[in-house]
């Protein structure tokens, strides 16, 4: 079985070797007295200056100053002026990289994440929905995801076994970079 990983070594990688390491990682909430527990299974890779698609594609901005801190700080940002959309910073401060963490599985706390959602399908399978039924707002902007004592955190859980690597996902540039990263099943014969 593969090993869990050392988050805080991990996310000082490069976000393009970082974030497919993320997957099958728990994203757990505590907000408001409800705790919620995801295994990541789907992320995307962003890489500041160096990636036209990323938030930090023109440097540090008060809306994207949480990329710039340190790895593992919550970046949590709104997509269309409706959905929370949570990241991880990544790599060295100050170069805005990111993993944008898109879809995962409840593994713990479902129905709180049900009530959130107001649905008992489909909870976390995209990155608005994921933030919904975790309860990640705005408010959680900046939060530390490596202290164990944070509402928002990231735990280590079991790498899968198979990663399947495809092109990002909304992006109008840059669109050839295959960042995005899911966690794929083996298909028997």
């Amino acid at each position: 079985m593969p090993r869990a990983h050392d988050l805080e070594t991990l996310l000082t990688r490069a976000p393009e070797e970082a974030a497919p390491l993320l997957l099958g990682s728990h994203l757990v909430s505590n907000v408001d007295g409800f705790e919620v527990r995801v295994r990541i299974n789907e992320v995307e890779a962003y890489k500041g200056e160096d990636d036209p698609a990323s938030h930090a594609f023109r440097g540090e901005t008060d809306r994207n100053r949480s990329m710039f801190d340190n790895p593992g700080t919550l970046y949590v940002y709104r997509s269309y002026g409706i959905h929370n959309c949570a990241n991880s910073a990544a790599g060295p401060k100050g170069v805005g990289w990111g993993i944008l963490i898109r879809s995962g599985e409840v593994i713990d706390g479902g129905g709180f994440a049900a009530r959130r959602r107001g649905r008992r399908t489909d909870l976390t399978d995209g990155p608005g929905k994921l933030c919904q039924a975790l309860g990640i707002t705005l408010e959680q902007n900046g939060t530390d995801l490596l202290d164990p004592r944070s509402t928002v955190r990231l735990e280590p859980g079991d790498p899968p076994e198979f990663v399947m690597a495809t092109p990002r996902v909304g992006v109008s540039k840059a669109q050839d970079r295959m960042w995005r990263f899911v966690t794929a099943v083996q298909l028997s014969a």
